[in-house]
């Protein structure tokens, strides 16, 4: 008699669980050769596209990077010790659908119409990318071995139970009996979260006084109906939830943007509101890059590599981000865009790259040896790098009326768009190129006990996230130059930065750090995605994992906690509260100690996503392979 099956479950059908699939299908033949194994895929949203990249959304809303910039499969730049598995890029793969080259690929109408149209640089419609995703995870499924079978549960996990020596029981929603599983993964995603003290006060507030308050929330997801037509209404927060928000309030309503002779103009529907908008910063994340690299290749990171950062995790006292991550980081991410200056646009430099690279190498960041190397060598100013400038862009800049800041900001975005559509500012992209080399290092750095622990909630979970967002995870250039036309038809109103916000006189009131405007408004919505928090997370699983001890959030060698759900660096297995790690359960995602955000990535660029899920599967492989020789064992 053959043994039975052995049971993996993963719980959440996303990206991330699509990719972890893959590694399984790659990983398989090596470490469970004749596997007989069950991959229960349970999620309510259909496999693949998960929640936020599910068909059924607005066709208004698209993605912040273009086809050519997404992959989900990996490549030669991926150090991982499962094999690698070329495939292609979102825009390849549509090159392949309108070719004919893919068979079986049924997609709907308004998909097949963005694809005969798409071009590798255009940033396509989180629908595309949901049929892209969709046929990932077939694909993915399809290249398993013989003996492994994946079944699909539309629904969703409300408790796990099972001790660690034992089989788990996971119960889902709409069946009385659970599934018994040999694992089980969390392939969560983006997680709501309950709203905290101040945000219920917030909401109470407004249903006293017949306002609209909309918390922190996938922007997708949003009811936005109580925002009224013709109504003032403040957004707080200035990144891609903003944007989101702007279109679906905008052309949401019906409005329409058409090309005149002084550029961009916004037809209005008469049902949107006012927004003023307005964040610390008081300016929208920057522009992504409409073109390619005009240098040579470099070879990344080189600053800010594995032996620095075991060098850095060997000091024997605690260190500060700020004061010893910062400068190593700050000086990769120059590196990049001064290698770029200097081989793509070699008419604007004073120097060869190699006399300028050999004397910055030698030099701290940013000591005044470097300050002379970089204005002796690099005569324009606005091709010097400026990290302060370009975080706090408005820093100490106060203008005597609204109207004036309104100008200001408008020129301020206009150059933005202009610089990152220009191909002579590549430069711009080399630095982007340095700051993704950058981040697959830093979850090492992040999680040691030896990183101080005001410096890491303060400067790298604060500060440095922040920053990397408004620099690199921006919107394509035409949201910007829409949010321009917004502007200039008065439906968007700048408030500046350091805004703030007050609930006073039964009316939301704000004001800026900018600008002497003050605004009464009966709307305020928070423009950002809840915050990652096991204390306050909204997900029934976590929740259930939590109330029984079976997860804990991670606590800093002060008491304080950083809200994400602890996971062995080694291999991402949940953490419980007495300190081990589950034998059985594991995590990836966002929510977790593990940090890599991204499930899928820009080819060549060995994604922090794509190593961990092929590290887990393996993981598991191993594990499953054990228990499959036990049940052979027990059966025989």
């Amino acid at each position: 008699m053959s043994a039975p099956p052995v049971v993996l479950v993963l719980v959440g059908g996303g990206p991330r669980a699509a990719g972890l699939v893959e590694r399984l299908a790659v990983n398989a033949p090596e470490l469970f050769p004749g596997a007989a194994l069950d991959v229960h895929v349970v999620d309510p949203h259909p496999p693949g596209a998960g929640r936020v990249w599910r068909y059924e959304q607005s066709e208004l809303l698209r993605m912040n990077s273009m086809a050519v910039d997404v992959t989900m499969f990996t490549d030669a730049s991926v150090v991982c010790d499962g094999p690698v598995r070329p495939g292609p890029s979102l825009a390849e793969w549509a090159g392949l659908v309108t070719s004919g080259g893919l068979s079986g690929v049924d997609l709907p109408a308004d998909v097949l119409a963005e694809l005969d149209r798409l071009e590798p640089t255009t940033f396509p419609s989180r629908r595309l990318q949901s049929a892209y995703l969709a046929w990932f995870f077939r694909d993915a499924v399809e290249a398993l071995p013989p003996g492994i079978t994946v079944h699909q549960h539309r629904t969703s996990v409300r408790r796990i139970t099972g001790s660690p020596q034992g089989r788990q029981r996971v119960w889902l929603a709409d069946r009385s009996t659970p599934l018994v599983a040999d694992a089980v993964v969390l392939t969560l995603g983006h997680l709501d979260a309950e709203i905290g003290a101040e945000e219920r006060e917030l909401v109470d507030y407004a249903s006293a006084n017949g306002l609209a308050y909309l918390p922190p929330d996938y922007s997708a997801d949003s009811d936005l109906s109580s925002v009224r037509e013709g109504a003032d209404v403040v957004l707080r927060g200035f990144g891609l939830a903003f944007i989101d928000l702007m279109v679906l309030l905008t052309q949401g309503r019906g409005g329409r943007f058409e090309e005149s002779a002084d550029g961009l103009r916004y037809v209005p529907s008469g049902r949107e509101p006012r927004i003023h908008v307005g964040s610390r910063r008081g300016v929208p994340y920057h522009s992504k890059t409409g073109y390619r690299l005009q240098g040579d290749p470099l070879p990344l990171p080189r600053f800010f590599d594995g032996q620095v950062v075991d060098e850095l995790l060997a000091s024997p006292v605690e260190f500060d981000f700020q004061a010893d991550v910062w400068p190593l980081l700050a000086k990769e991410i120059a590196w990049g865009y001064f290698h770029e200056l200097f081989t793509g646009h070699p008419e604007r430099v004073a120097l060869p790259w190699n006399e300028f690279a050999a004397e910055f190498a030698g030099l701290p960041w940013y000591s005044t040896g470097m300050a002379a190397l970089v204005e002796s060598s690099v005569p324009l100013v606005e091709d010097r790098i400026d990290f302060e400038r370009l975080d706090r862009p408005l820093a100490g800049l106060v203008f005597a009326t609204g109207e004036e800041f309104q100008e200001h900001l408008r020129a301020y975005v206009e150059a933005d768009v202009a610089r990152r559509s220009d191909p002579a500012f590549s430069a711009d992209l080399g630095a982007f190129m340095a700051l993704l080399s950058v981040y697959g290092q830093l979850p090492r750095v992040l999680n040691s006990p030896k990183l101080s622990p005001a410096s890491r909630l303060a400067h790298a979970d604060g500060w440095w996230g922040g920053f990397f967002s408004f620099l690199a995870s921006g919107p394509p250039p035409d949201r910007l130059e829409e949010l321009l036309a917004l502007s200039r038809a008065g439906i968007v109103n700048f408030l500046g930065a350091d805004v703030w916000v007050r609930a006073e006189d039964g009316a939301f009131v704000a004001g800026s750090a900018s600008s002497p405007d003050v605004v009464r408004a009966t709307g305020l919505v928070e423009a950002r995605l809840p915050a990652h928090s096991l204390g306050r997370t909204a997900d029934p699983v976590l929740r259930a994992l939590r109330g029984a001890g079976d997860v804990v959030e991670e606590k800093l060698s002060d008491g304080r906690s950083t809200g994400l759900v602890r996971v062995s660096p080694e291999d991402n297995r949940l953490i419980e509260r007495n300190g081990t790690a589950h034998p059985r359960r594991f995590a990836l995602g966002p929510f977790t100690t593990g940090r890599a955000f991204a499930a899928f990535a820009r080819p060549g660029t060995n994604a922090p996503g794509f190593r961990q899920n092929d590290g887990v599967a393996r993981a598991l492989l191993r594990l499953l392979a054990a228990e499959g020789s036990g049940n052979a064992e027990s059966v025989a």
